[in-house]
C-alpha cells in the first residue's frame, strides 16, 4: 500500500495519494507505533503529498514533527534525520520568502 502511495504521488493524483496516505501511516502507528522508522516513512509520504497540494502550513508542521521523531528514535545526525530537516528548513524558507512578498 506504501508503494501505491508513493506511485499516486510521483504520477500527481493527489487524492488518491493523500486517502491511501492516511490510511496507511494510521494503520502503521497502530500497528508499529507512532515512532517506528516505517510510520515515520509514511509521515514523510504525507507530507510531500500536502506539500503538492500547496497546503504548505500543514506540510511545516508534519515535516517538524517528522524531524522532532526521528532526532529521537534514529538520531539528529542521522541522514535521513538530516534530509527531513534539510527540506523543513528550506520550506520555511520559502514560506518566509513568500509571506514577505505578498506583502
Amino acid at each position: 500500500m506504501a508503494n501505491l502511495v508513493s506511485v499516486y504521488r510521483r504520477q500527481g493524483r493527489w487524492k488518491e495519494a493523500e486517502e491511501l496516505g492516511e490510511q496507511v501511516m494510521e494503520t502503521r502507528k497502530r500497528v508499529q507505533g507512532e515512532t517506528h522508522p516505517d510510520t515515520l516513512d509514511s509521515m514523510d509520504d504525507l507530507v510531500f503529498i500536502w506539500k503538492g497540494q500547496d497546503r504548505n502550513e500543514e506540510a511545516i508542521a508534519m515535516m517538524k514533527e517528522c524531524v522532532r521523531l526521528r532526532e529521537r528514535v534514529i538520531g539528529p545526525d542521522h541522514q535521513l534525520t538530516s534530509d527531513a530537516r534539510t527540506v523543513l528548513n528550506n520550506w520555511e524558507r520559502e514560506n518566509l520568502e513568500s509571506a514577505s512578498s505578498d506583502i
